[in-house]
């Protein structure tokens, strides 16, 4: 971008650390990171409730960040994965609570509001381009360009096709989606896989979509974590980390590790997530008899995600659709080998891992048993795993993003 000044960026998410709960806003900081990293000013906007603490703060990232990124909150409901019954729920709970209540029915209408809200963002922020994250923030962005004029890219994460696979598409979210990739003026895709579904599924010309892939900032899942001893007493850990809903496949692993069981009975099987399909799987691996390894760890992050990582023998992501898979890397960049669904973008990036069909659950099995079983398979994909894994560079994706921010603006 041919400019005097760093290039200002009003960018639009879901979610941005410590206010996470999913992968989404770990690569929104590890992006962030990168464009400060390049020189660029971001103001990062999020959706946060009312009770949040502070209305608007800012964050610096490290010595090598040339500026500080602020980061402005609107009050709303809006959060990662919501779904119009759980945002329903959320709604009902405040009015039961009696508390002010300023937030929309309805999910759809809640996005609208905030897009409304994000036009006083806009107009009291200096700014060049505008970036925006998925579905919840499309609307936010087309309102800042609407009265702004300035270059609108919207990045995506995942689609309506990703979170609900063979089920029911909601229409409004198709709607929302596909509007926006008509109207921005460029889409940026985390996967090649991402962008056939774009291209495909929408109707988007390949000429507007561009390949971004995520990174990970692999010194920190490097630093030791757990005590490796733990290992000696040749119990063996099989790790998923993911939302329990149905695009990440956890009832494809529950179903593999029943028949690893009847051939090892001395692996752990390990979900690290919450979800829809908690309960569900919980029953599930009483019914199948595993009840006694399988364990429910929940939602994990930071030290503890990683202690995790490090224990594990294998980590699977049997994602029925995956748009990337962020989780992979980190379990790379663990030391930890992985197999990982064909249907994710990790796996059109990543050589050094075992892949199958997330339906095939008895290949699935066998893959699992021959990591677990051979240690030497496992210690040459930890070992070649963790070299590859250097190759993600957030400074890099930065980068890609900046090249297309310059493009848009020369348009």
């Amino acid at each position: 971008m041919k400019k005097s000044h760093p290039v200002k960026i009003l960018m639009f998410g879901w979610e941005f650390p410590p206010f996470n709960s999913g992968g989404l806003g770990v690569a929104c900081e590890g992006l962030v990171r990168g464009l400060a990293s390049c020189g660029a000013k971001i103001t990062f906007v999020l959706p946060k409730p009312v009770d949040c603490a502070s209305s608007a703060c800012c964050f610096e990232f490290g010595e090598d960040a040339s500026e500080k990124i602020r980061i402005k909150t609107i009050d709303s409901l809006l959060n990662p994965y919501v779904n119009s019954r759980t945002y329903g729920d959320t709604y009902r709970d405040l009015v039961v609570q009696k508390k002010r209540n300023i937030y929309a029915r309805d999910l759809v209408s809640e996005v609208m509001r905030y897009a409304e809200n994000a036009k006083r963002i806009a107009k009291n922020v200096e700014f060049d381009v505008i970036h925006c994250h998925d579905w919840l923030s499309f609307p936010a962005g087309l309102a800042a360009k609407e009265i702004s004029g300035k270059p609108l890219v919207f990045h995506v994460h995942a689609t309506e096709f990703d979170r609900v696979g063979e089920g029911s598409l909601n229409p409004d979210i198709y709607v929302i989606e596909k509007e926006g990739f008509k109207k921005a003026d460029a889409i940026v895709a985390v996967s090649e896989y991402t962008k056939r579904v774009i291209c495909d599924r929408y109707g988007v010309d390949q000429s507007k979509v561009r390949v971004v892939p995520n990174a990970i900032q692999a010194d920190k899942y490097r630093a030791k974590f757990c005590d490796l001893n733990f290992k000696k007493n040749g119990k063996k850990i099989v790790l998923f980390v993911g939302r329990l809903t149905y695009q990440k496949g956890p009832d494809y692993f529950l179903r593999a590790a029943r028949r690893v069981l009847e051939k090892n009975p001395e692996v752990y099987f390990v979900f690290s997530g919450s979800g829809d399909m908690e309960r569900w799987l919980i029953s599930e691996s009483a019914r199948l008899n595993i009840s006694d390894k399988v364990i429910f760890a929940g939602f994990l992050r930071g030290s503890e995600l990683i202690r995790l990582y490090q224990m594990a023998d294998l980590y699977v992501m049997p994602s029925v659709s995956e748009p990337f898979g962020l989780t992979s890397l980190e379990a790379m960049a663990s030391g930890t080998p992985i197999l990982v669904a064909r249907t994710s973008g990790a796996s059109e990036m990543i050589s050094h891992c075992l892949k199958v069909d997330f339906w095939d659950t008895d290949q699935m099995a066998a893959k699992m048993l021959a990591v677990v079983n051979y240690p030497a398979l496992g210690q040459c994909l930890s070992e070649n795993g963790s070299s590859e894994v250097d190759k993600f560079s957030w400074r890099e994706s930065a980068q890609k993003c900046l090249s297309v921010y310059g493009e848009v603006s020369e348009a």
